[in-house]
């Protein structure tokens, strides 16, 4: 259900592997009991979530004063998150902002609105990887649910085995946490890790991409 990336006296980073949900579904363990039993430890506590469908780094704290401390740094937008993507359609721009009010749709959906009261804010880099699908680094500016799904669907480019907003089939869902830089007690902390599952996030194609990009806080990321 996961790897574990970084222990911390503060906390653990994980890889959440994509199938994965964060709480029990029925006989299926979640994947805070599988953390509890595989770390062998029952002193966590979840600080931010990933969707099923999306796998990659997860921070779990180790005692409820630092889980209440770095949920609020996630809250107040002081952790920088960014994610890879992929799509088999064309957007309808290679990179930018994506911004709007979400609202809830059918069947578990949300929807991208016009209105701009409480936004959702996507900024992305793309890049073609073969012809016919496309690699994106997705940076969050806020935090909604299904947020960067919605996103790229807006954009006419759902993400690759995301059945739930009109994603092509695939073996996974192509959504990935791939990075995360935080500063903690004065000290710069910053972790990436690109994804292991996956036949198109495996491939040559997509491991050359990586390869030559930059970190993704390197990106010519505009102002939110």
């Amino acid at each position: 259900m996961f790897s574990l990336i970084h222990t911390d006296p503060r906390f653990y980073l994980v890889c959440k592997r994509a199938g994965v949900s964060f709480h029990r579904e029925g006989e299926e363990a979640g994947l805070m009991e599988a953390l509890r039993a595989g770390l062998g430890d029952d002193a966590l506590w979840p600080v931010h979530r990933l969707d099923r469908i999306t796998s990659g780094l997860l921070l779990v704290a180790r005692s409820a004063k630092m889980a209440a401390r770095l949920g609020e740094m996630f809250a107040g937008r002081e952790v920088e998150k960014y994610y890879l993507a992929l799509s088999d359609r064309k957007p309808l721009k290679k990179q930018g902002k994506i911004c709007g009010d979400m609202d809830k749709g059918r069947g578990g959906a949300w929807r991208l609105l016009k209105s701009r009261q409480n936004p959702a804010v996507t900024q992305f880099f793309s890049q073609s990887l073969t012809p016919g699908l496309r690699l994106f680094l997705l940076r969050p500016r806020s935090g909604k649910t299904h947020q960067l799904r919605v996103a790229l669907k807006s954009q006419g480019a759902p993400i690759l085995g995301d059945a739930l907003y009109g994603g092509s089939p695939a073996d996974r869902g192509y959504l990935h946490a791939y990075a995360l830089r935080l500063a903690l007690d004065g000290e710069e902390l910053s972790f990436v890790c690109p994804p292991e599952e996956g036949e198109w996030f495996r491939g040559a194609d997509c491991a050359r991409a990586l390869a030559d990009w930059p970190a993704p806080w390197d990106w010519p990321w505009p102002a939110p």
